[in-house]
């Protein structure tokens, strides 16, 4: 993927409301009048909610597809609509070397769909009057009370640096306009100055927090978006206002309440045999085994000291799909309610100025532009047709470095979650932006 910022062209591999969100009043009113079941993953014929089953084979085929070409070894997806599975399938395989099949109870890594998640136990907070999103980032950090604008070099190669114009505040911490960048593969003193640092391998959070303390914005606030480590900074305000670990705050307020029974920060030894192995592409565009992922906290086996709200969550493909679905039911499922519909419209709405939404601002697809922002810790589609998207308006989206992907559309009232496990690349299979033509090609009948 791409992120492009207005001082630099940077290549990443780190990835990407309901919602009556940013949908119409009109249109809220449509998706809220569906009488909600209990939930059930029971698959019901397509045509009840609109859907053709001859369009859904081709969405089959597409995955299939990737698979029988080995650009991706398995994968897992679940389409649903007005609160019923339409379709539920895994293809290809876990472990490629062994054989081992793709099942619909494989653990995956999330990697950035983590984002939403922290933005959900954000907006937890934000409901108990925590915090404000005018507040600077500052009166729950004071270490970020004097922080830098890095604003050029001098002739003798010093950085020169500036006041910011205004405190960065918790609304551009969570729309990625405050001024932090990540780090890992752009080219500015800033950025080298995150690499130096090391950031992300951090004995804790606290750790974490001195050190980017210590390190200029990237641009004045409000001035720009650059996709950054933002969300772990949310982590740690997680942390401190309520009084208990990130991992902890999540079960106890997301994952035990919405029933995500394998969504974690780690995967525990009774269920290593479910995890699946992490691919990348090879010298020759093959797929090869991910070096690194023993390297990242014992792959996940051990509860990590340093947890990271922008890309440390794993989860099966059903437990990320109940989380997406609370959001498309405005907050609730099955009875156990996370959010007010207040609170998830303000989530999920475009937080990104007019004036950055240009196309110069973006990582990989998610191009900050006319009809497509960014809200609280996921991008929105608030104008589809300006974004040239096939979604319904309000739509909610993110996705992970190793090609996981979700989607949430109000308007059609449609989930959609898609799980792969490859490092995401130049050689990458456009699966995620793929199934969405497949998908809105398939509903025949909105009006069902």
């Amino acid at each position: 993927m791409r992120i492009i910022s207005s001082a630099v062209r940077v290549v990443v591999l780190v990835a990407t409301a309901p919602l009556a969100l940013s949908a119409g009043v009109g249109e809220a009113q449509s998706a809220q009048s569906v009488a909600r079941p209990g939930f059930d993953m029971t698959v019901v014929k397509p045509e009840s909610v609109g859907f053709s089953s001859e369009g859904l084979d081709r969405l089959h085929q597409f995955m299939q597809q990737a698979v029988d070409q080995k650009q991706v070894a398995g994968i897992v997806t679940i389409l649903a609509r007005h609160g019923k599975v339409v379709d539920y399938r895994a293809y290809g395989y876990r472990d490629m070397a062994a054989a081992a099949p793709m099942t619909k109870d494989v653990i995956f890594r999330d990697f950035s769909m983590t984002k939403p998640v922290t933005g959900v136990a954000m907006m937890i907070l934000y409901q108990q009057g925590k915090w404000l999103p005018s507040d600077p980032i500052a009166k729950f950090i004071p270490e970020f009370a004097h922080l830098k604008v890095y604003k050029g070099m001098d002739s003798s190669g010093n950085m020169i640096l500036t006041d910011p114009d205004h405190p960065p505040t918790m609304r551009e911490l969570m729309s990625h306009t405050a001024g932090f960048t990540y780090g890992f593969f752009g080219d500015t003193p800033v950025d080298k100055m995150y690499r130096d640092a090391n950031l992300l391998a951090s004995a804790n959070l606290q750790e974490f927090i001195e050190k980017l303390a210590k390190i200029p914005l990237l641009y004045q606030p409000g001035q720009g978006w650059t996709y950054s480590m933002s969300m772990d900074v949310e982590g740690y305000i997680v942390e401190k206002l309520s009084g208990k670990s990130l991992p902890d705050s999540f079960r106890e307020n997301i994952f035990s309440p919405l029933g995500m029974r394998d969504a974690g920060f780690y995967v525990p030894e009774d269920k290593r045999g479910r995890f699946t192995v992490l691919y990348r592409t090879g010298p020759n565009g093959e797929l090869v085994v991910d070096p690194s992922a023993s390297r990242r906290s014992g792959d996940y086996d051990v509860q990590p000291p340093m947890p990271s709200g922008g890309g440390g969550m794993v989860s099966t493909a059903e437990d990320y799909f109940r989380f997406a679905s609370m959001l498309l039911n405005e907050g609730e499922l099955d009875g156990k309610r996370i959010l007010s519909p207040a609170t998830v419209k303000l989530m999920t709405s475009n937080h990104v100025p007019a004036e950055l939404l240009t196309g110069k601002f973006g990582i990989g697809n998610a191009v900050m532009r006319p009809g497509f922002g960014y809200g609280y810790n996921g991008a929105v589609e608030f104008d589809p047709a300006d974004a040239n998207l096939p979604d319904g308006k309000g739509t909610y989206q993110w996705d992970g470095a190793a090609g996981t992907w979700f989607w949430v559309d109000p308007t059609n009232d449609i989930v959609f979650v898609g799980m792969i496990q490859r490092m995401l690349g130049p050689a990458s299979p456009p699966l995620e932006y793929g199934s969405r033509q497949v998908v809105y090609g398939a509903l025949v009948d909105p009006s069902k």
